[in-house]
């Protein structure tokens, strides 16, 4: 009963334990150069495609549902560019792409770590004076948080061309329409609050990832409970850290 009670603070410890000697190694630049533009290019050039994808059609069903929500005569149609626009920026943009790469990336991160450490390919580093963390967490956790604040910015500009371009195309409203009201209701703050929403959650997703694939145990099955516990838990903090930011920030 006592282990159960104390495990999570266990976690924790272990946890903060591991980001701490990760960022503690940071300037051992010629260890993970290398890797580091390796999973920049794994976490976000990767990523364009489902980030493109879902970002289009979310921008394009929340420009739809809001028009058809909003037919009245008392409300102009600009009020679609005004809801949209912010939506994406605030919130949309940020969090649909942080539970796209929970999936995508912290699963394979999780993966690619618990498999090497089952094989005892980490050990094998270890053995070699390769201090192990700095090479394979801190560049994976440095690639998130860098490249998060990118496809938050790709998924901004394909979601609010998703909206404009439905809205063309069904005859929802114009296009000048539809930037009259996104600019009415700007504020500059909103894309900053999504900038610093993402490189929390870039960070979020990959420590975890890392954390759990990199204290895998117990072979193949191992693995697969380090994987599905990443992708789960990287979901749980990042809503935990969106209610928070909106909380402290807004």
């Amino acid at each position: 009963m006592t282990e159960r009670l104390l495990a999570p603070l266990h976690a924790i410890g272990t946890y903060f334990i591991l980001m701490g000697r990760a960022f503690a190694s940071v300037r051992e630049v010629r260890t993970y150069w290398s890797n580091f533009v390796t999973q920049m290019v794994r976490i976000g050039v990767d990523s364009i495609p489902i980030v493109a994808l879902s970002s289009a059609f979310t921008g394009a069903v929340l420009t739809v549902q809001t028009a058809y929500q909003l037919q009245t005569s008392f409300v102009p149609n600009t009020i679609i560019g005004s809801i949209v626009v912010p939506s994406m920026m605030l919130e949309l943009a940020a969090v649909i792409t942080a539970f796209i790469l929970a999936g995508r990336v912290g699963a394979r991160i999780a993966a690619e770590l618990g498999t090497m450490r089952v094989s005892e390919q980490i050990d094998a580093l270890e053995v070699m004076g390769l201090n192990s963390i700095s090479f394979l967490i801190l560049p994976r956790v440095l690639a998130g948080i860098v490249m998060f604040p990118a496809l938050y910015i790709f998924a901004c500009l394909i979601g609010i061309g998703g909206g404009l371009g439905i809205a063309e195309a069904a005859g929802l409203l114009s296009t000048t329409e539809f930037i009259e009201g996104a600019r009415q209701f700007y504020q500059p703050f909103d894309p900053y609050f999504g900038l610093i929403k993402s490189v929390t959650f870039g960070f979020i997703i990959t420590s975890i990832a890392c954390y759990k694939g990199y204290y895998t145990d117990g072979g193949a099955e191992g693995v697969g409970q380090s994987t599905t516990e990443a992708a789960v838990q990287s979901c749980v903090f990042v809503l935990l850290a969106d209610l928070a930011l909106a909380v402290l920030l807004l």
